[in-house]
């Protein structure tokens, strides 16, 4: 379902590329650009289909102008190398790309393994330097770059200490993105979610404890960042790059 002011058109003709779609943040995102007129590309991994098969047929209901489901594991370059040749073989051009895909694991930091630490960084982080190298290359002026890093980049908890540096490492790359794309015309942000009501929050062992409480009113849903992330693609943040927008409820003020 699609929440808050939609703004009928104001993707238009613009094509944006969205990771981790099959589900949480990332079909709330997709289905916000569906929903705004934009041609959208579902980027997830192939065991993922089906869900994203859901995600693309709501987006079509919701009002995408056009659509393509491309299996990709971010994790490995020459997925994502595929991702954006595909999606500017069918349309020529590519506006936005969304960097949502991402996962949590939960163990102290000594209890890692080299390859869980790798993996983690992987996915998390090292998926959106190549979409991010991917867009600097075949964007024009007028594109976006928005990744969706966390607030456990600036204040975290225990038994994340992998998902928390890829993020603080997101949060630097959208920065270092923005002044290099800046002679480019392309902008880059971030927004930072906080506690968000999908299911990698609820599979948290520190929720599921009760060791981390998260009050009712701090929980959010994917279509608020959804919202978020539609606003910081947009022409109305043009002024905007380089910027990590909070988006949390008001948690972070708390921990």
């Amino acid at each position: 379902m699609v929440t808050g002011e939609i703004i009928k058109g104001r993707f238009q003709g613009r094509v944006v590329v969205v990771t981790g779609a099959a589900g949480g943040i990332g079909a709330a995102t997709a289905r916000r650009f569906a929903a705004e007129g934009a041609a959208l590309v579902l980027a997830d991994l192939p065991a993922a289909a089906a869900k994203r098969k859901t995600v693309m047929d709501a987006c079509r209901a919701d009002g995408a102008c056009d659509l393509l489901d491309l299996d990709c594991d971010v994790s490995r370059q020459d997925d994502v190398v595929a991702v954006m040749k595909a999606a500017m073989m069918r349309f020529g051009h590519v506006d936005v790309v969304v960097n949502v895909a991402g996962y949590m694991a939960f163990k102290l930091i000594q209890d890692f393994s080299g390859d869980e630490w790798r993996q983690l960084m992987d996915v998390n982080f090292m998926g959106a330097v190549y979409f991010t190298q991917e867009a600097l290359r075949v964007m024009q002026p007028g594109g976006a770059i928005v990744n969706v890093s966390s607030i456990h980049a600036f204040q975290t908890t225990a038994r994340v200490a992998p998902y928390a540096a890829a993020k603080a490492a997101l949060a630097s790359l959208t920065r270092s993105t923005a002044i290099e794309g800046k002679p480019l015309g392309i902008r880059a942000n971030a927004v930072a979610p906080g506690a968000i009501d999908t299911p990698m929050f609820w599979t948290s062992p520190n929720i599921a404890s009760g060791e981390e409480k998260v009050p009712d009113n701090m929980l959010g849903q994917p279509e608020s960042i959804a919202a978020v992330v539609a606003f910081l693609a947009s022409s109305d943040a043009a002024f905007m790059t380089g910027s990590i927008v909070t988006a949390d409820g008001g948690r972070l003020s708390t921990l």
